[in-house]
């Protein structure tokens, strides 16, 4: 008989015991570093840098990512606000708009008594701050502009100024206190012993700061990445706690406290990682998006579920072995009820239901591919119930919709400018255009218009030989110099042009005009200034023109089809920025990144199942299963007429592929390992009966979390990727519960014809043993003995035996009396 020295490792332990061992003995030290890394988490937590706008994570050779990046270096562009005053006469719309006026940070307030501004006695103002890149004096403006409508209905909103990350990180923090609450509820239900639940929950706290405060060194997250994080991850990683938990208990049963752990530990590394892997897999695919969010989302999230593994396998063993004897005194009987009638039921209906899934994830295949997918966050948005979000919805209902659409094009040619704006200005889709080629500087001339000397004595009142001198002055500093050996009032300069050279020989002294005359222009070249930092650069001119129709509608990429049309009558370039284009941009890769991620995501999980499992039937029919409720989960917004958020179905799909296969694993496991001991239908209602509590803690887990984020958060992104989520998590749950156990049966011959190890499975065979009687056995045996045991057991059995022995011996005995005269005997030889 072979002794079992765990410190040292034997045959059957190897490196993982001394692994294990080595963890388990240095676990203060472990301790230590895990408490100084949780220091410098803690201060780097406030400084990670969170990004609230998708389309920065486009790719850098899309149209809307370059319009953006050349307008934040080109030009200045500041936010607004737009609030309407219902139930007013235009008199106190005015009046309004000069109050608005003196608060401090205000820029302009827009409004004229037209129909565009004053409609159905509700006035429209659209408010232009002179902040802009600071949120939070935005937001104290906006503040302080509110306080001005004391009395009022208003309705305010802002497309620009986004205070939503903030309600969304208050959302988060009640999300996670209640996910928290139910979570500790199901971990009671479903554990053996009271003490194991703040065991799991100190493991998981550490994760999670780990994982937030490591987002650090990442520069910046987005905010989806950051909403949904810390509630996937613990949802996500919860399983590995759980595990180690079980193995611990059911070492204790045969050995010593620290004997039991450093068991535990040994085989559980190997088991957790490898039921990480496919969830790893899932996450990392995101990584090949197109749309750099993926990368994000999928390098934060597998940095989760890696800090996850760490604390489980460093310290959790600690804790487990120093609160030993109060898990002891804490146990209690599993509530979790035996579903063997339900487990009967469905290997009975094995022959009918395989077919009518079959059926259903055929269509739940085309379904899928018909679903409506929304690219607009704005208008997806919309759909919940925000102060933002409803008071846009007041005023579109008077004033009609309203977006926005940058033309950029080369600078330099103000009549080139100002064509293009007639023509596009004709759109019938247009509302509103802004240029310096049509802003007026007075009732007869546009900015860019050309001027004479004569006109400009006109305008400024000056003298017209200082005119006459200024003209020639500034055409022979450009070269031009017609306005010297030719009649000056044949030569023209753009009116911008001259006020800013005008403006310029002032500062220095070379032109000296009258107070009334300098403060005119001073006043006017401030106004020019303005304009052109938001309007011109060096290289780019900017033209800003509002549409009415649909972000995603046909008429919307129709209408930026001919904006572009009329642009290039006039320029060979142009770029055109609008959430209709940033739509477009992100439709397009959106196919792409779709193929990439079910391609990679199902090549890993089949080339890990397949090594797993050491087969490749099983690995086909696990993926054929979760992809199977992967189609019926998208396939229902189309069912039900609803559009989906893209990001949601690329973040859940790998997800929902990654995490739960995992069920699909644990019962094949279990079947796999009990068809060795009994017939295989008894072996699959019993594997599924086995694994009910582990899907049931598991699968509840991740359904309420992400029903929480769904249900509470206002944010339709991270709304429909909870929403998403907690459907696909059922259906998953259903699926491994009823079609599974049946698929597996079926292709029972096909598993077994498939499979890699059938020197393995001969070997199983010829070690099960088949007596009744008096023995004595041992060793490790599994099987049914009079029962179903699993474990190392020194001892006698009476009664039959059909189990597998997997080390050790087993003597029958021919009758009660030799047990005595046997068992001396053994004794004797140990």
């Amino acid at each position: 008989m072979k002794n079992y020295d765990i410190k040292n490792g034997d045959e059957n332990g190897g490196i993982m015991v001394k692994i294990a061992a080595f963890i388990v003995d240095k676990r203060r030290a472990f301790y230590f570093l895990f408490a100084a890394a949780l220091v410098l988490c803690a201060i780097s937590i406030p400084k990670v840098r969170v990004n609230n706008d998708i389309s920065s994570y486009l790719p850098g050779d899309t149209e809307t990512r370059r319009g953006l990046s050349l307008m934040e270096e080109e030009f200045i562009t500041y936010d607004t606000e737009k609030i309407m005053v219902t139930t007013i006469t235009p008199e106190t719309a005015e009046k309004l708009q000069k109050k608005m006026e003196r608060v401090e940070g205000v820029k302009q307030v827009e409004f004229e008594n037209d129909d565009e501004h004053y409609k159905k006695s509700a006035a429209l103002f659209t408010v232009t701050l002179s902040v802009h890149d600071d949120l939070d004096k935005e937001l104290e403006i906006v503040e302080n502009i509110k306080k001005q409508l004391d009395g009022y209905d208003y309705y305010a909103y802002s497309d620009s100024i986004d205070d939503s990350s903030k309600q969304l990180e208050k959302e988060m923090s009640v999300i996670l206190a209640i996910a928290l609450i139910i979570i500790i509820a199901v971990l009671l239900f479903t554990s053996k012993s009271f003490m194991e639940v703040p065991i799991f929950l100190v493991v998981f706290g550490v994760a999670a700061l780990l994982n937030m405060g490591t987002n650090y060194l990442l520069g910046e997250i987005s905010f989806i990445t950051k909403s949904v994080a810390v509630v996937l991850q613990l949802a996500l990683a919860i399983d590995y706690s759980i595990i180690l938990s079980h193995r611990f208990a059911e070492e204790k049963e045969t050995k010593n406290s620290y004997d039991a752990i450093v068991a535990a530990l040994s085989k559980a590394i190997i088991e957790i990682s490898s039921s990480s892997l496919t969830t790893l897999a899932g996450l990392a695919a995101l990584m090949v998006m197109q749309l750099k969010i993926g990368m994000d989302m999928g390098l934060v999230l597998c940095k989760g579920i890696i800090c996850s593994l760490l604390t489980v396998f460093l310290i959790m063993p600690g804790l487990l072995l120093m609160f030993s004897d109060k898990i002891d005194k804490t146990m209690h009987r599993s509530f979790v009820p035996s579903i063997e009638k339900w487990c009967k039921i469905v290997i009975r209906l094995r022959y009918i239901i395989p077919f009518i899934f079959i059926a259903v994830i055929s269509a739940g295949a085309v379904l899928s591919s018909m679903t409506n997918y929304a690219f607009d966050a704005t208008s997806e948005q919309m759909k919940k119930a925000t102060e933002n979000s409803i008071a846009k919805s007041k005023v579109d209902e008077i004033f009609g919709t309203d977006h926005q659409l940058a033309v950029i094009v080369p600078s330099g040619d103000y009549d080139k400018e100002a064509k293009v704006i007639s023509l596009i200005e004709k759109n019938p889709n247009i509302n509103s255009a802004l240029g310096l080629a049509n802003t007026e500087i007075n009732d007869e001339h546009m900015l860019t218009d050309k001027i004479n000397a004569r006109e400009l004595t006109k305008m400024l009142g000056i003298d017209y030989d200082l005119s006459c001198l200024l003209f020639q002055a500034y055409g022979a500093e450009h070269e031009e110099y017609s306005a010297i050996f030719s009649d000056v009032n044949n030569y023209k300069v753009p009116i911008i042009d001259l006020f800013m050279y005008i403006h310029e020989k002032m500062d220095l002294g070379i032109i000296n005009l009258d107070e009334d005359q300098t403060d005119e222009l001073n006043e006017l070249y401030d106004t020019l200034t303005d304009a052109k930092a938001q309007l011109e650069s060096e290289k780019y001119t900017r033209m800003v023109f509002t549409y009415k129709c649909d972000v995603e509608s046909d008429e919307a990429y129709q209408m930026l089809k001919d904006i572009r049309a009329d642009t290039e009558k006039y320029y060979d370039e142009c770029l055109l920025v609008s959430d209709s284009v940033n739509s477009r941009d992100l439709g397009d890769s959106f196919s792409g990144d779709n193929n990439k991620i079910n391609i990679i995501t199902l090549l890993a999980l089949l080339f890990i199942l397949m090594f797993t499992f050491r087969s490749a039937g099983i690995p086909v029919l696990l993926v054929l299963a979760i992809q199977g409720s992967v189609w019926i989960n998208f396939s229902i917004p189309f069912l039900t007429g609803q559009r989906m958020y893209f990001l949601a179905y690329l973040v859940v799909s790998s997800i929902q592929m990654g995490a739960t296969i995992d069920y699909a694993i644990v019962f094949t496991n279990r079947y796999l390992e009990l068809k060795n001991t009994m017939d295989k239908n008894r072996a699959a209602e019993t594997a599924l009966n086995q694994s009910f509590p582990t899907i049931l803690t598991s699968g509840s887990i991740l359904t309420l979390a992400s029903f929480l984020i769904g249900k509470i958060s206002t944010n339709a992104i991270i709304s429909s990727l909870g929403t998403a989520l907690c459907r696909g998590t059922l259906i998953s749950i259903v699926i491994v519960m009823m079609v599974l156990p049946q698929i597996v049966l079926l292709c029972d011959k096909f598993i077994e014809k498939t499979s890699f190890k059938k020197e393995t499975v001969e070997a199983d065979k010829a070690a099960r043993r088949e007596a009744s009687g008096v023995m004595f056995v041992n060793g490790r045996i599994r099987g049914n003995v009079s029962g179903f045991v699993d474990g190392v057991f020194y001892g006698f059995i009476k009664g039959d035996v059909n189990a597998k022995i997997e080390f050790g011996n087993q003597n029958r005995l021919l009758d009660e009396n030799a047990i005595i005269s046997e068992e001396n005997e053994n004794n004797e030889e140990n």
